[in-house]
């Protein structure tokens, strides 16, 4: 143990004497995510609309109202020429031209039936599929109400619905990416930090003076791991409570010694594949280049943008391998659901199974001779 604690020492000495990383460690994960999460947001909103109104009614007014009010699209061009509102999407300046035809009022009173027009822009795929959505939903309910308006026989028999958003029940989008933008935050400090540690003793030929002295390779990784496991701790509590909780109000539901306790294990399983990089790099830029081909695969590919289930099957095999996964769902689970030791006894299990194997392929891996 005396001989870790002055490894320890000779490490933490090294990262306090540059104040600048040490303010990029501590300040710059901060900074990012007071702002990413404002703009990591997948709901979308301010839709541009074009509406073609024919009829000129009552009903159709209340149609427009109604997709004003809702929140999602943004009224720019009303008129009663369709190429008008079609050139508004050629110049990119509308997503959806909306067409009333002429004597929808009308038909919709003598045959309870009538048709509208929709165009979309479609060059952006995923707002075009959403935005198609939100307007046919806000047209189907206002169907509905004119058909519960018009008939005598759907009056009294009427079937209510209530919707409750267990977990969020505001939809707050931030609630839900918060929690997995700290863990990719904390994930890429340690890693890029570490995996730049045993490399910098390789160029600046101090690693020939440590390979010389009794030092075992466990007490050496060991050295090596606890100073950024520390550091990353104090960014993830810095996120976690400061700016988490005090800027978009989150508040953890778990228990926060569940939380902290898979934090610590996750952080030795990561910390390990950082230390393997830099036993099998030579130079700094080497490690870097092999800490950005990792950290991107481990961040596309964890859930935080995309539902796993939604992957190819191939893709759903290597999220499966990635630890980044577990951790994501695991802070969603505590923070969101209020999850407990028992929910992620299976997350816990694999992730002690990273922690031993990247870590012991890292001590295998280093060695004293050259």
């Amino acid at each position: 143990m005396s001989t870790l604690k002055f490894l320890l020492q000779k490490e933490f000495r090294q990262i306090f004497r540059n104040p600048t990383i040490l303010r990029m460690i501590l300040l710059v994960p901060v900074v990012q995510l007071i702002i990413l999460p404002l703009a990591a947001d997948f709901e979308i909103k301010n839709i541009n609309i074009s509406i073609v109104d024919n009829d000129r009614s009552g009903m159709s007014q209340d149609l427009i109202e109604d997709i004003k009010s809702s929140g999602y699209f943004r009224l720019i061009n009303y008129t009663h020429d369709f190429q008008i509102a079609f050139s508004d999407i050629e110049s990119d300046e509308a997503d959806i031209v909306l067409e009333i035809p002429n004597g929808l009022e009308r038909d919709m009173i003598r045959e309870r039936s009538g048709a509208l027009f929709i165009a979309v822009n479609a060059i952006n795929g995923t707002k075009a599929y959403v935005g198609g959505a939100y307007l046919s939903r806000i047209i189907s309910a206002f169907n509905q109400d004119l058909r519960t308006e018009f008939s005598s026989e759907n009056r009294g028999t009427a079937i209510g619905v209530a919707v409750i958003n267990w977990f969020n029940p505001m939809l707050n989008y931030q609630f839900f990416m918060v929690p997995g933008i700290l863990v990719v935050l904390v994930t890429m400090v340690g890693g890029y930090m570490t995996s730049l540690n045993i490399v910098k003793e390789k160029e600046v030929g101090t690693i020939e003076q440590i390979n010389v002295t009794p030092i075992r390779k466990t007490h050496f990784i060991l050295g090596k791991l606890i100073p950024f496991w520390v550091l990353c701790v104090i960014v993830f509590t810095l996120g976690m409570f400061v700016v988490a909780r005090i800027i978009y109000g989150i508040v953890p539901l778990g228990s926060i010694f569940v939380l902290y306790g898979y934090l610590a294990l996750y952080l030795v399983a990561i910390l390990g594949v950082a230390l393997l990089i830099s036993t099998y790099s030579n130079t700094q830029q080497q490690a870097m280049s092999l800490s950005f081909f990792m950290m991107m695969i481990f961040i596309l590919m964890s859930g935080l943008f995309t539902p796993i289930e939604s992957m190819p099957q191939w893709a759903q095999w290597i999220a499966a391998l990635n630890p980044v996964t577990y951790f994501v769902q695991v802070m969603r689970m505590i923070v969101m659901k209020g999850s407990e030791f028992g929910h992620i006894t299976k997350h816990f299990l694999i992730m002690v199974a990273f922690a031993v194997v990247f870590n012991s392929w890292a001590i295998l891996n280093y060695k004293k001779t050259s």
